[in-house]
């Protein structure tokens, strides 16, 4: 009985409070990926899957027929999908520039031979977000990108 007396006069710091309200927020889901619409010279616009997880970008070889700007590089590589396929580029292809809202960057492309979302073609790597000084909002599942004068 001391025990339980001892426990009604404990003092809750906020987090115990709260709890015990159920005032914690709301969990949310992990938006990891984004689309960013994007534009290339011979093509009209496109969106792009920007997926933080992503290490690499693809770009089906259907695409790469369509802009056709550059050659590609032969490429060894084998590739594990998220589904743990294996596949095997065809080539490489660097400097693409991509236009995202009034910004261009440069970025290379494993072109691969697979069927592609005729709706999201493209996927991004971060390191795309990177170059792009990207700021994401993931509560709100914004991406912005910034644009930095330099002198």
């Amino acid at each position: 009985m001391d025990k339980l007396h001892e426990l009604v006069k404990t003092l809750l710091n906020d987090h115990y409070s709260a709890v015990l309200l159920k005032k914690l927020p709301e969990k949310v889901g992990d938006p990891a990926k984004f689309l960013i619409l994007c534009d290339f010279l011979k093509m009209a616009e496109c969106l792009a899957l920007a997926n933080l997880g992503t290490s690499i970008n693809l770009m089906p070889l259907s695409i790469w027929n369509k802009i056709y700007l550059l050659d590609l590089s032969p490429t060894c590589m084998n590739l594990e999908l998220a589904d743990r396929s294996i596949s095997h580029p065809i080539g490489v292809v660097e400097d693409v520039f991509v236009k995202v809202g009034t910004f261009h960057f440069s970025t290379d492309f494993v072109i691969v031979a697979f069927d592609a979302d005729p709706r999201v073609p493209l996927i991004l790597r971060r390191y795309f977000l990177k170059t792009g000084r990207a700021l994401i909002d993931m509560f709100e599942g914004e991406l912005t990108f910034v644009l930095v004068k330099r002198p």
